[in-house]
């Protein structure tokens, strides 16, 4: 009897102990809802944010998924608190029109190294020797990559509102392609499946993509196909861009970085979630590694989910370093 009792005390002494922790916690009592774009490979990065948070006591709701115009709008009005997902500078319109610095967040660099251009397939590059997108000024070269019959080359563009779009027409634009090159744009998955498809079948192909995404994990960049060059810098909204690297090569856009961004008002209300938007960090490795994973196959909620998990387990110490960082600023 006496033994039981020790133990039953202990057993209290535990949950009392377990009750004040979670009582401390600084996200105790708060509703946090992220919002991401609807590319499902993105949901990854918004997830490990979640679950940090949610070991911060924040009760995390699922995560909206919208444009991401949509997205930065919303969190300027308050109605959602982050994304894991803002790009620069391919964003940087974006954040600017939703109200920018004034009415966001944004501290620390989740993801670094991340890069976007034009790709066309290696066995036509070498036999063609095309280099730079301005060639295809020349409308023989340009009809290589004809789809359609039209004469023009088909480029496998973006989804438009992805930023990427904008992009991509002010380029062509300013390197005078309009005449000869089409920029299809729609659902990227399903055209970017049929230019794959294509290249399997030994024809031809064109198109824009990014990294980290799977596509590039398909189509290998030096062994299937190639990135392209661009004559000059053209950046929306920025005159003097420079995307030329230290190399001398010039792909057209600069590399990027990947940043949590958050509501303003909210972040200086929540020290703790603001620290950890900081803080965190996430190799381009390991989101290419967890986008080949989707790709074959694993891509259900309940997949991410592990993935999520694993990429946790694997990194513990980081992650709880990451948990206790943030929490310490709340004090």
């Amino acid at each position: 009897m006496k033994k039981t009792g020790i133990w039953a005390l202990a057993a209290l002494t535990t949950l009392a102990t377990a009750s004040t922790f979670a009582a401390d916690l600084p996200g105790k009592g708060v509703s946090v809802t992220p919002v991401q774009s609807t590319i499902s490979e993105e949901s990854f990065q918004t997830q490990l944010v979640s679950k940090a948070l949610e070991k911060l006591g924040y009760d995390v709701q699922p995560t909206r998924e919208v444009d991401y115009n949509v997205g930065y709008t919303t969190l300027a009005a308050g109605d959602a608190q982050f994304i894991a997902v803002n790009w620069s500078p391919l964003h940087d319109e974006m954040y600017k029109a939703a109200g920018g610095d004034k009415v966001f967040y944004r501290e620390g660099t989740y993801v670094t190294g991340a890069a976007q251009g034009w790709l066309i397939d290696k066995k036509t590059a070498e036999k063609y020797h095309i280099t730079n997108i301005e060639q295809l000024k020349d409308p023989k070269l340009a009809k290589l990559f004809d789809t359609n019959g039209d004469g023009k080359a088909d480029l496998t563009g973006c989804t438009p509102g992805w930023g990427c779009e904008a992009a991509l027409n002010e380029q062509l634009k300013a390197y005078g392609l309009e005449p000869t090159v089409t920029h299809n744009q729609g659902n990227y998955s399903a055209m970017i499946a049929d230019t794959i498809t294509r290249y399997k079948e030994g024809k031809p192909i064109f198109y824009y993509t990014w990294t980290p995404y799977w596509v590039s994990n398909v189509l290998i960049p030096g062994k299937d196909v190639l990135w392209m060059q661009v004559p000059f810098s053209v950046v929306p909204g920025d005159k003097n861009a420079d995307t030329k690297l230290p190399n001398g090569k010039n792909y057209g856009f600069p590399v990027s970085t990947m940043h949590i961004v958050a509501n303003k008002a909210w972040a200086e209300k929540n020290p703790a979630a603001a620290k950890l938007f900081a803080i965190m960090k996430l190799p381009l490795k390991d989101i290419n590694a967890q986008n080949a994973a989707m790709h074959a196959g694993k891509n259900s909620d309940a997949d991410i989910a592990a993935q999520t998990d694993g990429w946790i387990k694997a990194h513990q110490e980081e992650f709880d370093g990451w948990v206790k960082e943030a929490a310490a600023a709340a004090k």
